[in-house]
């Protein structure tokens, strides 16, 4: 898929469809706020969450007293949708349109958060920009935390081919600047009863990245 149909597509997803009428929606992210716990992660760490929609991740951290949050998604419709639930809160973070596939950033972070954005990216150049971007906007000390569909999981999302990870091709891709830390796979159930495998990893930058 094109950028501009990428984007179009997302657009009218989020124009279209109800917050609880999507296959990612997830009232309580455990498996990401488990992540933040496990690095203690501190409340003035910068945190980026890449392909953030209008998703609640936000909302929880902003609640733990996380004061600087940025939150990354294309479709300008998915963050209006989290800037309006959570009201005079939304100026309390940055909100970032842009494709994760040609995001350039302007500040490192301490913790970088994708949760299923990743797998969205199926051609060889996105996926190595991607990474290239992520190890330049990483603090040395920083972690990075991605969660796509596993190879147990859906081929499709919201009518788009994906790519499907396993611990080893997830950790091979990302060796060249990380070090994998911890893998879990988790079954997501969707407001329509259906299981999705996803598979999270963490990682910490290579000293000599």
């Amino acid at each position: 898929m094109e950028h501009l149909d990428r984007k179009n597509h997302w657009e009218n997803i989020y124009q279209t469809k109800d917050l609880k009428d999507v296959s990612w929606y997830q009232p309580t992210p455990t498996t990401s706020l488990d992540f933040l716990k496990q690095f203690n992660i501190s409340t003035t760490a910068k945190i980026i969450d890449i392909g953030g929609g209008d998703s609640f991740l936000v909302d929880h951290l902003l609640d733990l007293g996380y004061t600087d949050l940025t939150v990354l998604d294309i479709s300008a419709a998915s963050l209006d949708r989290a800037k309006q639930r959570l009201g005079d809160r939304a100026t309390k973070v940055k909100w970032i349109v842009a494709d994760a596939a040609t995001f350039k950033p302007t500040e490192q972070y301490d913790f970088w958060h994708d949760r299923a954005a990743f797998h969205f990216l199926t051609q060889e150049q996105e996926i190595a920009n991607y990474i290239d971007t992520i190890q330049k906007s990483i603090k040395p000390t920083g972690v990075l935390v991605i969660g796509t569909f596993s190879e147990q999981g859906p081929k499709k999302c919201s009518g788009i081919e994906i790519k499907q990870y396993s611990e080893t091709t997830m950790t091979d891709r990302l060796k060249k600047f990380f070090e994998k830390v911890k893998c879990i796979t988790v079954d997501h159930k969707t407001p329509f009863d259906t299981i999705q495998n996803f598979i999270f990893c963490s990682f910490k930058k290579l000293a000599t990245a």
